[in-house]
This record gives structure tokens, C-alpha cells and sequence, in this order.
């Protein structure tokens, strides 16, 4: 895990900024792009200064921004030469309808277009225009013509926009794009492969107003999801109830209870390869929960309380299972339970976390339990650490596989 993520952390970027008010978030994208390790060239339009200054985007990447073919950066004045064969990939993000139509059509009168048609390296491109020129035939015609030639193409999405219209045409998020860019470089070692995976609380109703439920914000859940995605998997994420986004690419099933994420893995399992159970799933359920809300008196409140179905130990049950991940997140004796809850189950993984440093938390550790012994992952970000139990699960599942 660690080869490939400083493979990908050393990567060489290029992007390239038009001119749109979309601008202001490549500032953010550049920050975050660095943060991962990658080293970050900037490229603009003279269009795109005058939205954002080549000041701002130097500060954030630590390097001298181009901006004309002509610029002093370069003694030979080949800046369009030089910069496409040393880098990885060239991003375009904001990338107008203008700058589109000169892709498609293989113009070179800046410095940006130049560099873009003489490149030897992949090449993306975020849109951001307004909802017309997204949808005008022209545009549509040309973005085809660019995903014929291989280009990438990173959105956009719908919302609102500076003009005050609102519909599809907004760049997407700096997050997103980074995320796209880090996804890119993945190898897809799981392609082909189907995840199906659950994550985040279950809530079991008492009354109209009143359940059980945990702490759990789902959030190991999604950087599993994203982790996956990333590796080229096709996933099937079955939520209980979170307040975060679904990782594009996702197929998404929103549950409430119990019960509904046992039926909807029932409903699924059946394609999966893999089956990632990460879900705090709630122990028990309300026997009688009424439609109307209990009124408090002065007496006590008892309420009768059933198992809920063992989703992990239905799915390692079956006939023939898929390949099956279990969480464990215990307060106490973690290693004594873990390992037990590994041998009950006849699950070939299971990853452990104290509960109460890992719920809510944005990082967490993880003890990963599998035939060879226990296998630490230092504390880290949720998305490091979904990343590294990923690659553990793709060498198991490929020795299994004999892939």
C-alpha cells in the first residue's frame, strides 16, 4: 500500500486554469492536491487572471505560474514543450466552452491549447460554463469529440450558478476533483470486481419520534467506499441513516433499520464478490414500537426488546459466499473479542477499533485480523486507512481467487 500511494504522491501535475468564476476553487483544488504530495504547475489563460491572480496560485503551489508562451520561466520559449514532457497528467479545471471548443479542434494560440496539443500524458477536464452553453449542440458536440480522443471528462454537476440560473453546468468541488485525480492514478486492481458494503447507524423506532440507535457517522463506511471506487470496483453502498455524501460512482440504497439493511443485503448479495460489513448495526430492536409518541408520566418505561438478524452471519453463511470483511469495534479485551467474533463468523478478515476512539472520530487505527495472525494500521485519516485495508483485502481475495 505504501509503494503505491508515494507512486502516486509523487506524481507531476499540470493545471491549467481558464477563464471562468469556477477559478476561485482551483485555488483550494491546488492546496489540496499538494497536500497529497504531488508537485503542481500552473498553467493559466490570460482570461483566467483575471478571476484569480498568478500570485495566489504561485503562494499555494510553490511554483512560478505560466502564463504566456513568452514568459521568462522558460529560457528556450518553449514552455508548451517543456512542461508537457515532465509532468503525469494535465488537468484543466475550470475549463470553459471556449477552451473545450479549442480542444476538440486541435487550436494552439496560447500558451494553455498549445501545451495541451503537444502533450504525451493523460489529459483531464473539469467544465464550468453556464447551464445554456453547457447544454448548447456545439458544446455537446465537442465533448464527445474529446471523450473519442481519450480525454477524461470530470462533470460537471447541477446548482446554482454566478449568473443566478441555476442547472448542470457548475465545476465540480475541489474535493471531488482531487479525489478524481488521486482515483485516476489508482491502479484497478479490484476492476471488475463487485463490492457490496454497509455502512453508518441503523435506528430502531420506540415511537413516532423516539428509536435506538448508535454514534456511528458512517464515515470508515464511505472511505472504504471511496477506497474501493478507486481501485476500479463496482460498489453497492446499503446507508443507514448519515449526513454524508455518497462517493460519486456508488450505487446508493438509504435504509433506516435494521431489518431494512438485512433486506436490502439479501436483495444484493447474490452479485457481490466482496461483501465488507462495516455498519454498527443495532444489537436489538424495539418488540412492539408504537405509531403514536409515548407520553411521559410519572411511572417507569419498560420496552421489550429483540435480536436483530445477523446480516455478516447470514452473508458467510450462504451456500456460496463472497469474500467477506467483518468490522469489530469493542470498549474492551479488543484482541480477545475480535479474534473470537473472526472464529464465530468463519470470516476470512475482520477489522477491529476501539469504539470510543473511533466513532465520530475523522481517524482511527485499526487492527486487522485474518489465518497469518493481527496486523496493525498505525492511526491515521479514515481514507488512509480504508486505502490500506483495501490492498490487505485485495491480496486475500486474490490468493483466494488465484487471481
Amino acid at each position: 500500500m505504501h509503494s503505491i500511494m508515494e507512486q502516486i504522491q509523487t506524481k507531476r501535475i499540470v493545471l491549467g486554469l481558464t477563464g471562468g468564476i469556477a477559478a476561485y476553487k482551483s485555488a483550494e483544488l491546488t492546496r489540496l492536491l499538494v497536500n497529497q504530495g504531488m508537485q503542481v504547475q500552473v498553467a493559466m489563460t490570460e482570461a483566467a487572471c483575471h478571476f484569480i491572480t498568478p500570485i495566489t496560485m504561485q503562494a499555494l503551489s510553490g511554483k512560478p505560474v505560466f502564463t504566456n508562451q513568452w514568459g521568462e520561466h522558460t529560457a528556450n520559449h518553449m514552455a508548451h514543450i517543456n512542461l508537457s514532457r515532465t509532468t503525469d497528467a494535465i488537468m484543466i479545471a475550470p475549463a470553459t466552452a471556449d477552451f473545450i471548443a479549442k480542444l476538440a479542434h486541435g487550436l494552439a494560440d496560447d500558451l494553455l491549447s498549445a501545451l495541451c496539443l503537444a502533450r504525451n500524458c493523460p489529459l483531464l477536464v473539469a467544465p464550468a460554463m453556464n447551464r445554456q452553453m453547457w447544454e448548447s449542440p456545439a458544446t455537446q458536440r465537442n465533448i464527445q469529440q474529446l471523450l473519442a480522443d481519450g480525454v477524461t471528462i470530470l462533470g460537471p454537476v447541477s446548482g446554482m450558478q454566478a449568473c443566478g440560473e441555476e442547472g448542470m453546468g457548475r465545476m465540480q468541488e475541489p474535493t471531488e476533483l482531487a479525489r478524481a485525480l488521486l482515483t485516476f492514478f489508482q491502479p484497478k486492481l479490484l476492476s471488475g470486481v463487485k463490492v457490496l458494503l454497509t455502512a453508518g447507524p441503523t435506528y430502531e423506532a420506540i415511537d413516532a419520534v423516539r428509536g435506538i440507535t448508535n454514534r456511528s457517522s458512517g464515515k470508515m463506511g464511505y472511505a472504504i467506499t471511496q477506497a474501493a471506487l478507486e481501485l476500479g470496483a463496482e460498489v453497492t453502498l446499503i446507508s443507514g441513516p448519515t449526513a454524508l455524501s455518497s462517493p460519486h460512482g456508488a450505487a446508493l440504497v438509504n435504509i433506516t433499520s435494521a431489518a431494512e439493511m438485512f433486506e436490502a443485503v439479501q436483495k444484493h448479495v447474490a452479485d457481490a464478490n466482496i461483501f465488507i460489513g462495516v455498519a454498527a448495526v443495532a444489537d436489538y430492536r424495539v418488540a412492539q414500537p408504537t405509531g403514536q409518541k409515548i407520553k411521559k408520566s410519572t411511572g417507569g418505561l419498560t420496552l421489550e426488546l429483540f435480536p436483530n438478524p445477523d446480516i455478516l452471519g447470514y452473508v458467510a453463511g450462504l451456500p456460496k459466499p463472497p469474500f467477506c470483511v467483518g468490522f469489530a469495534a469493542e470498549s474492551h479485551n479488543l484482541h480477545d473479542y475480535a479474534a473470537t467474533k473472526r472464529k464465530t463468523k468463519k470470516i476470512p478478515l475482520l477489522a477491529a477499533n476501539l469504539a470510543q476512539q473511533a466513532i465520530g472520530a475523522d481517524d482511527n487505527e485499526l487492527i486487522l485480523f485474518d489465518d497469518t495472525g493481527e496486523h496493525v494500521l498505525p492511526r491515521a485519516d479514515k481514507l488512509t486507512l480504508a486505502r490500506a485495508l483495501l490492498q490487505h483485502i485485495v491480496k486475500l481475495y486474490r490468493q483466494g481467487n488465484k487471481l
